[in-house]
């Protein structure tokens, strides 16, 4: 039976990044064309005949956003009809983590402005894009619970209670504080340095720690149970 198909494939990133101060952030950008122009979306956009799917992301969140980011995951494939009001199209996600400290936004292409929010306050999103958002978190949530996070929002070097806020943000729930180090503390990717905490308030500062990159990195490949 022959096949009438018109699909086309597209690709969007949903970028989280972490401050101390705002919380965990999502990078959106706004759109400059129709459909949905002026509204708020991830930045994303159509796979080129002759690129693969991961060319096609790393391309247009440069494009899009000006971010260059080291490491993206796939999440999901969405595919609904009408979805989008101009094509069938399949979009293949992806999601990853950034330091939002220091890197220059550059809105370009298809976008007008490229900006942070907090997860909790974002605008009215264009397509699905809010479907998208909500797996994404979801994925974030549940991994954390058995792989390490951290290197890619933390400092180099940070107060333990950075890290605790870190997860606090990402699962939306309290910790039981006490119970958390211990645990983390017993697989060993964590360096407790002589440096100390500068605080901007009265009080006895803290040790600072960084990362073992080694066996953080060989602890995130092979997975661990944080049981938070």
């Amino acid at each position: 039976m022959p096949v009438n198909q018109k699909i086309k494939v597209a690709v969007d990133g949903v970028v989280f990044g972490y401050t101390s101060k705002d919380g965990l952030l999502i990078l959106l950008i706004k759109r400059d064309v129709t459909p949905f122009k002026g509204d708020w979306a991830l930045p994303g956009g159509l796979v080129l005949d002759e690129e693969s799917l991961e060319d096609a992301i790393y391309r247009e969140l440069k494009e899009e956003t000006g971010v260059q980011i080291n490491y993206l995951e796939q999440l999901y494939s969405f595919g609904k009809p009408g979805r989008d009001p101009r094509n069938r199209v399949v979009s293949i996600t992806y999601y990853g983590l950034v330091k939002p400290d220091g890197l220059m936004l550059n809105a370009g292409t298809d976008a007008g402005d490229a900006r942070w929010f907090n997860v909790k306050n974002m605008p009215e999103l264009a397509f699905d894009h809010r479907d998208i958002v909500s797996v994404a978190l979801k994925r974030l949530q549940s991994k954390i619970v058995y792989e390490p996070i951290g290197f890619e929002l933390l400092d180099e070097k940070f107060p333990f209670s950075e890290l605790e806020k870190l997860y606090m943000a990402v699962l939306d729930r309290p910790i039981d504080r006490r119970n958390f180090k211990k645990k983390v503390s017993k697989f060993g990717f964590l360096i407790e340095t002589n440096e100390k905490q500068a605080l901007e308030t009265a009080g006895r500062p803290g040790n600072l720690f960084c990362f073992d990159q080694e066996k953080y990195f060989q602890l995130k490949k092979d997975g661990i149970n944080f049981e938070i």
